[in-house]
């Protein structure tokens, strides 16, 4: 769950970054794929990291 809320939080931030830079519609998307699998992976590792609930 924590990689798809990563995946989620890393596609914003990359929407975000790449529309404060002035960046056209394939910026945008570059931006959003690189960011969001970044905070996928980011996501991954924390669940190996952080224990479960219980």
């Amino acid at each position: 769950m924590l990689n798809i809320i990563g995946g989620g939080i890393g596609i914003l931030l990359g929407l975000w970054t790449a529309r404060r830079r002035g960046g056209n519609r394939l910026d945008l998307l570059h931006y959003a794929t690189i960011f969001g699998i970044l905070g996928f992976l980011i996501g991954a590792f924390a669940m190996l990291v952080i224990p479960g609930p219980g």
